[in-house]
């Protein structure tokens, strides 16, 4: 019998696991765009520890394994910035992505008053930005970190109806 994968919020446990899957999904990106310097590969413990404290992160685990993180926090305007969606390789295009994307979008909407979200993947990370478009973000600027590597930044508004109480 399979297990199923389950969503919750990550705990100080789960840090050491993060970054270890953090490390080996970032391999791609980083040979995509010839640099194994970016910041999800150099991101210490000590660093993913303090983002557990201060933000929202999620983990989709399959019993006790890891196999997918993703983070949030949200500004004094109500901006909603997610960043570092990871799943682990093996367990990509099955739409955990997706699911891990809606639970911080609900989570950072309902728990910390997010009005928009936003996101930022590279130019060439097609899968992302297909993934983003199909989840109704849009692309909303372009900024060229290096010859190699232009972030793409997207945004959508919170669906207030999506979060508002049931009666």
């Amino acid at each position: 019998m399979g297990m199923s994968v389950t969503i919750s919020t990550a705990t100080e446990d789960d840090a050491e696991k993060i970054l270890k899957l953090q490390y080996l999904c970032y391999q791609r990106e980083a040979e995509l765009y010839g640099d194994y310097g970016i910041e999800p590969l150099t991101q210490t413990l000590a660093a993913l520890r303090a983002e557990l404290g201060e933000g929202c992160v999620l983990v989709a685990r399959l019993g006790e394994e890891v196999v997918g993180s993703v983070r949030g926090t949200v500004d004094s305007d109500g901006t909603a910035r997610i960043a570092k969606l990871i799943v682990h390789p093996r367990m990509q295009r099955h739409g955990l992505g997706g699911r891990l994307l809606r639970a911080i979008e609900e989570r950072l909407a309902a728990e910390r008053e997010a009005k928009r979200f936003q996101l930022f993947t590279g130019h060439r990370s097609e899968g992302n930005l297909r993934l983003y478009r199909r989840l109704g973000y849009a692309q909303t600027g372009t900024e060229q970190i290096n010859r190699r590597l232009s972030l793409v930044t997207m945004e959508k508004p919170v669906e207030t109806s999506t979060f508002a109480a049931s009666a």
